[in-house]
């Protein structure tokens, strides 16, 4: 799937109208454009070019950022610790609460609090993550004073706690864009687990709810519940670009709007496959979580 990326997105990046070559000045004398051209290997065809990016990315080498003339690796590092921790909490969240909130509306099936519960995650799904961050940062920042509104940590102050602060809004509106998809898988898979016979065995032989539920009924209904977790984390991290534009968080979805408005090519394929790596890496997690839940997999 890596490969798959790098190759579609090298290769549209090269090919579709406005690609590599329009970065070049129009200004510049015949020499100068014609030493800019060897340099980004536009006289080479792009099936060989993309083999010595591959040659290189093998290496580690992802190539030289057009914008500032830095390895592309050293800009995704720099970036890329804040994006981790910015995503992993709003995924945290989403969990902590998801798990929790859907269990109970499969509980509670039917009932008033299964409705408001519904109508709030039918409300998390439609509104737009930039409207949500821009209303807490009028309440919390600008009308309350409680929360800062944008950056990783204060201009004089860098604590644990500062950095806290900061992470409260965007790891929030982060997280509301997987949140209510955890809610309905929660219930869904819960409702379907509730009815099976082994549910009905268990609560005959005089077990307790509170054990029915969570050794018998949760564990079962948390198997669809990982893989949806799984396919959720892309749209976690494209969901960064717009949360770290909104609150101005140096992560890698702001570095990539920058690339995209700067035409910085390298950056944006490099990217790419950073992304598709933790994509990768998150499907192998809930592969790793498979064994944990359902024994019968790991004895297969």
């Amino acid at each position: 799937m890596i490969v798959f990326a790098s190759a579609l997105t090298f290769f549209f990046v090269n090919l579709a109208p406005g690609g590599p070559a329009s970065v070049m000045r129009f200004d510049v004398s015949a020499e100068q454009r014609e030493a800019l051209i060897k340099r980004m290997g536009l006289d080479r065809p792009v099936v060989q070019r993309y083999a010595e990016w591959v040659a290189g990315a093998v290496r580690g080498d992802l190539g030289t950022s057009l914008l500032t003339d830095e390895p592309v690796v050293q800009r995704i590092g720099e970036r890329l610790p804040n994006t981790l921790v910015l995503a992993g909490t709003a995924l945290t969240l989403s969990i902590l609460l998801g798990i929790p909130i859907g269990l109970l509306q499969a509980l509670r099936r039917g009932r008033p609090i299964d409705h408001i519960l519904s109508l709030l995650t039918a409300i998390g799904l439609s509104v737009p993550v930039f409207w949500l961050g821009i209303v807490l940062i009028l309440l919390f920042a600008v009308s309350w004073h409680v929360l800062p509104s944008a950056g990783v940590t204060s201009v004089a102050s860098d604590t644990l706690v500062d950095r806290i602060t900061h992470l409260v809004l965007p790891a929030t509106v982060l997280a509301t864009t997987v949140l209510p998809t955890v809610v309905r898988f929660v219930r869904s898979a819960t409702i379907e687990v509730l009815q099976e016979e082994y549910i009905r065995t268990a609560t005959s032989k005089g077990l307790g709810p509170r054990t029915v539920v969570i050794r018998h009924a949760l564990r079962n209904a948390l198997i669809p519940v990982v893989s949806a977790i799984g396919a959720l984390v892309p749209r976690l991290l494209g969901g960064t670009v717009v949360t770290e534009a909104v609150f101005s968080w140096p992560g890698m979805g702001r570095l990539g709007l920058e690339a995209a408005q700067g035409r910085d090519y390298p950056l944006i394929t490099g990217l790419t496959v950073v992304v598709a790596a933790i994509a990768v890496l998150a499907s192998f997690a809930v592969d790793i979580a498979y064994t944990r839940i359902d024994p019968r997999v790991r004895l297969s």
